[in-house]
């Protein structure tokens, strides 16, 4: 018999200011949730024209960026949002949201450019995931065609064995995720990564194993969706109200909040009342959690204190890893209104 998780903790993201010129709720990575392993933060942002995340370094961690379609009732003024799931937001101080009818279809853009060569923009619909191993230097700016951006970042953690592998760089485009519809066309779900009603997505996408879906659901919907024994869990709502477990368990969820799922049981079941005009969509997130410590300051995620000083020696000094990051530049960072 296949048991529902319960709710372990559910709250508001906290709003305030993050990066060069962005504003963010920030989820985990607080004093609510100061990590869930693999997870160590997950920001809500806005990041308006000018603004961005110019060069900045990694070692340790990967990072996933979505942008995706935003859907609006024919009601809703028109706006741009992308979600970003990545991590480099937060960089060294010392180195400088019946069936309602749908109209209206957004999408944003996002450059990208390392000094491994790598360089391209990313559409609506479009994933980047991106390794930063042993290091990485980059720069994501939010395409200069395109508006104000709200997106979502999420930092995950790499074992400790892969922390010094080499860093890669992956696209994967729209048309490469799966997307099913379940409850008779009343849950709408892209499978990003991982396994939803025997759909699976594309494969090695990430070293660490983490599971994320997008989920739309309207009124009268029920979303059962199975996770692998033991993981964490945790579900951010980003439209409408969002009912998360089952009997006496249930909660009902408004939109920029974040809710954590207990790692005992089979199964996270959420759904969206009959009696409500308004459909629910939210990011389901599930990992592997690392048996490890994590000693992190800014960009740089490792396991120790002497690892974390030296990652910064080396960074200053352009070796081991960083040696490319001497005298390079981007060429998007330079599209940063000072």
């Amino acid at each position: 018999m296949s048991i529902p998780r319960r709710i372990s903790l559910s709250f508001a993201a906290t709003s305030q200011s993050e990066g060069a010129g962005a504003s963010v709720r920030r989820s985990i990575g607080t004093s609510k949730l100061r990590q869930l392993s693999p997870f160590l933060m997950l920001d809500h942002f806005t990041v308006h024209p000018g603004a961005g995340f110019p060069d900045h370094p990694h070692r340790g961690q990967e990072t996933i960026t979505y942008l995706e379609n935003t859907l609006r009732e024919r009601t809703a003024p028109i706006s741009l949002r992308f979600l970003a799931l990545f991590f480099p937001l937060l960089i060294l101080r010392s180195m400088k949201n019946a069936n309602p009818t749908i109209s209206y279809q957004l999408s944003g853009a996002v450059d990208h450019e390392d000094f491994a060569g790598n360089a391209g923009t990313i559409y609506a619909g479009d994933l980047q995931f991106m390794t930063a191993g042993r290091g990485i230097m980059h720069a994501e700016m939010p395409n200069q065609r395109s508006e104000s951006n709200v997106g979502m970042q999420l930092w995950v953690d790499l074992p400790a064995k892969l922390k010094a592998c080499e860093p890669r760089y992956r696209d994967l485009r729209k048309e490469e995720i799966p997307e099913i519809e379940v409850d008779e066309g009343r849950v709408k779900v892209k499978v990003i990564s991982g396994r939803s009603h025997g759909t699976d997505s594309v494969q090695e996408l990430a070293y660490t194993p983490v599971w994320i879906f997008d989920v739309e659901i309207y009124p009268g919907g029920v979303y059962d969706q199975e996770l692998p024994a033991g993981w964490n869990a945790f579900a951010y709502t980003l439209e409408g109200q969002t009912t998360f477990g089952d009997g006496g368990g249930k909660k009902v969820v408004a939109r920029y909040h974040n809710t954590v799922f207990e790692r005992e049981g089979d199964y996270v079941r959420v759904e969206v009342p009959g009696n409500t005009n308004e459909r629910s969509r939210f990011i389901l997130v599930a990992g592997l959690p690392l048996d490890q410590k994590v000693v992190q300051y800014g960009p740089f995620v490792l396991n120790t204190q002497e690892e974390v000083y030296q990652a910064m020696m080396d960074y200053q000094t352009h070796s081991n890893g960083f040696e490319r990051a001497k005298n390079w530049e981007s060429k998007i960072g330079k599209s940063m209104v000072h």
